[in-house]
């Protein structure tokens, strides 16, 4: 399985959890503060949409400049660089968000909390269910293999 299909699988679960927060999330915190509450819990689920999409962007825009050789530096660079932008970005949204008086803290803290273990699930389900092959062993009836294994 390549990697553009674990990417592909963890979006899939991604949106699938991104909804769940939505409704959880907005339910409950109605439930429990009203409005403030529901409006916690839809942006908690957004902001889990917002970093899902930006970290399969930057595996898809790493992957494209080091026309995918994940082993390189630069690949490492990037998606560690969009990881540190995820950071600042979630550190400014937070302090934009403190102190609003449509938020309600407890509840937008659980939909991050919950966001957070969720998309860590999501990406081991999808890395662990992908069955990568990590050595190439050449297979009968395999068109490449009498290629590979036959001396020149």
């Amino acid at each position: 399985m390549k990697s553009a299909t674990i990417l592909a699988r963890a979006l899939v679960y991604g949106v699938i959890l991104t909804v769940a927060i939505a409704v959880v999330g907005g339910l409950v915190g109605f439930l429990v503060a009203g409005v403030p509450g529901l409006v916690s819990g839809l942006i908690g689920a957004g902001l889990t949409a917002l970093f899902m999409v930006l970290t399969a962007g930057s595996i898809v825009l790493a992957a494209k400049a080091t026309k995918n050789e994940p082993s390189s530096t630069l690949f490492f660079g990037i998606v560690l660089g969009s990881w540190l932008l995820k950071f600042v970005l979630f550190i400014a949204i937070l302090l934009i968000l403190r102190g609003q008086p449509f938020l309600e803290p407890l509840v937008f803290f659980f939909a991050i909390l919950a966001a957070v273990i969720g998309s860590l699930v999501v990406d081991v389900i999808a890395f662990v269910g992908s069955r990568t092959p990590y050595v190439e062993v050449p297979l009968p009836g395999d068109d490449t293999a009498a290629e590979r294994t036959t001396p020149q």
